[in-house]
């Protein structure tokens, strides 16, 4: 049963106490005694409004707590003799959402109205006005509805530092397993690659000094070793690129881009729209983005140009890296981790990215992050 209600959206709860309320409080004002004033009518409508107010007390808890409170005097003016049954229910919703300095205010002053509102609905004897008043505002009740709602905030406060707390310690051992891993690759890979470099490089140097032809075989080791040394540096670059690591964002793309250019690719950068403060997860996937494109590009196109074009607009940043390499719409591109890493972020961010070949050939990646809704 507890599973069906957390079912049923908070705002239809919400309106089914308050209309129970509300329907309570009317049917005992009907079949109780009171005062025979001309304000009857006006008492009924204040047992309506103050068990209908309850209906916002969660988007307006201490609007509703006024509204109640006065709603209670005003019938116990009008001379019905009814619990102020919409005031606990305010009261806790009041303290729920913390405002338990105001309640506490509040409250007394209600002990203090309700007597009088007693003595103005027509009593003459002050001490059947207080029990009248007691009758409808129990000091046991009220504490317990102020308990109540301080108890369920603590509750949920806790929940929220749990939840918190769980989260932070997952990010702190997925930076640590990151490291880790580094310095695993860094201690067990970079020595061994960077000895094949060497040699690789020292062979060719001295069969080129003898005047002798370099095999092809030596030639592929050295580019082998070069592509491996570079690979072997971007994967530690990226497995230390944490929160404690210097930030690489839109600032540095053109640093990208000129790199590109030292490798022989003809690579342009345009920037169109008005730079703004973008979210810095914004910041680094854009980063990511356009790195990982021309790293695909050096290594796998086969092109001789590459664009890159970042369009800063007020509510998104669309980012657009084409190739004119070899890749055509009949072959499809085979996924690999660069490209799934690219997804994931973007979609980490509520973005989108369509990677793909294009019509008139070569590959175009195209990215569009949201800048508003990402924090």
């Amino acid at each position: 049963m507890g599973a069906g209600l957390s079912r049923v959206p908070a705002g239809v709860r919400d309106w089914a106490i308050a209309v129970g309320v509300a329907a309570a409080l009317l049917v005992t004002g009907l079949s109780g005694q009171h005062s025979a004033t001309n304000l009857e009518l006006l008492g009924y409508a204040l047992l309506v409004a103050g068990g209908l107010a309850l209906a916002v007390r969660r988007r307006a808890p201490v609007p509703v707590l006024a509204v109640t409170g006065l709603c209670a005097v005003g019938y116990q003016a009008t001379g019905f003799d009814v619990p102020a049954v919409a005031y606990l229910f305010a009261v806790y919703a009041a303290v729920r959402a913390g405002h338990r300095i105001l309640t506490i205010a509040a409250s007394v002053t209600m002990l203090a109205a309700l007597p009088l509102a007693a003595l103005a609905s027509g009593l003459h004897d002050t001490g059947e006005a207080f029990a009248q008043a007691r009758g409808a505002l129990e000091l046991a009740w009220l504490i317990a509805a102020g308990a109540a709602g301080e108890a369920l905030r603590q509750a949920e406060r806790r929940a929220d530092e749990a939840e918190r707390t769980r989260e932070e310690t997952a990010r702190r051992r997925a930076d640590e397993e990151r490291l880790h891993i580094a310095r695993e690759l860094h201690d067990s890979l970079t020595h061994q690659i960077s000895v094949i470099k060497v040699q690789a490089e020292v062979a060719v140097h001295l069969a080129r000094r003898r005047g002798e032809e370099v095999p092809e075989t030596l030639l592929a080791i050295q580019q082998a070793g070069r592509e491996a040394t570079r690979e072997l540096r971007a994967t530690l670059e990226a497995l230390r690129d944490d929160d404690t690591a210097p930030p690489r964002g839109l600032d540095h793309v053109p640093e990208l881009v000129e790199r590109a250019r030292t490798i022989g690719l003809d690579a342009t950068l345009t920037i169109e729209g008005p730079r703004h403060d973008v979210p810095a997860a914004v910041d680094r996937t854009a980063y990511r983005i356009v790195q990982e494109s021309l790293t695909n590009i050096a290594r796998h196109a086969g092109a001789a140009t590459a664009s890159v074009r970042i369009d800063c607009r007020p509510d998104a940043l669309a980012i657009r890296i084409d190739d004119d390499g070899k890749a055509t719409p009949d072959t499809a591109p085979v996924p690999g981790v660069g490209l799934l890493g690219m997804r994931e972020r973007v979609t980490a961010l509520g973005g989108r990215l369509r990677a793909e070949p294009r019509c008139e050939g070569g590959f175009t990646v195209q990215a569009e992050l949201p800048v508003e809704q990402t924090s």
